[in-house]
């Protein structure tokens, strides 16, 4: 590697080690030449598929975008970033894995959705409204309810959708439709 100092045509590696959870290998650098030092990052280069969206166009996997769909839903929610990180690399993964060489941007939706109902109710109430494209109260309803049914033992862990007193009023509805 050269030197990004004096462009030295070879430099030493001094140090190795692991980083980001081993994804990447980071080298401590020396050059002979002019005796600075700097890092290089080593990490293996992966293709990912091609992003189908709707009308057929097509476009390149940008984890930029899918880390910008985390943090809109995820915004002024509890969530630690390490949580975001690993949610981010889990839809990577699975993209990956998948062999394909192009997906639909729909199957994308879905994968970010399913990290959503893993880390944060409302966030992934708030994706779902969007992605979905939710006309009305009801259909939010809908998907609560949904969120509740496929979520029974989370009732600890967050605090409602619906809040209590919105538990209380919905129950009270209910009642009277019956």
């Amino acid at each position: 590697m050269h030197c990004p100092f004096c462009q030295h045509e070879d430099t030493r590696v001094i140090d190795s080690r692991l980083a980001d959870d081993g994804a990447t290998v980071r080298r401590r650098r020396e050059c002979p030449q002019c005796s600075e030092r700097f890092n290089t990052f080593e990490t293996a280069e992966l293709k990912l598929p091609a992003i189908v969206k709707s009308g057929e166009r097509r476009e390149s996997f940008d984890e930029r975008k899918l880390r910008t769909s985390f943090e809109r839903a995820l915004q002024k929610r509890p969530v630690a970033s390490h949580d975001v990180d690993a949610a981010v690399r889990a839809v990577i993964d699975d993209l990956r894995k998948s062999g394909e060489r192009e997906v639909p941007s729909r199957h994308v939706g879905e994968l970010v959705m399913r990290e959503l109902k893993k880390l944060d109710q409302v966030a992934y109430v708030r994706f779902a409204s969007v992605y979905r494209k939710f006309e009305d109260v009801h259909a939010f309803r809908e998907e609560i309810e949904k969120l509740e049914r496929d979520l029974p033992g989370l009732d600890n862990l967050q605090l409602s959708l619906l809040g209590e007193a919105g538990a209380v009023a919905a129950a009270k509805r209910g009642h009277r439709k019956g």
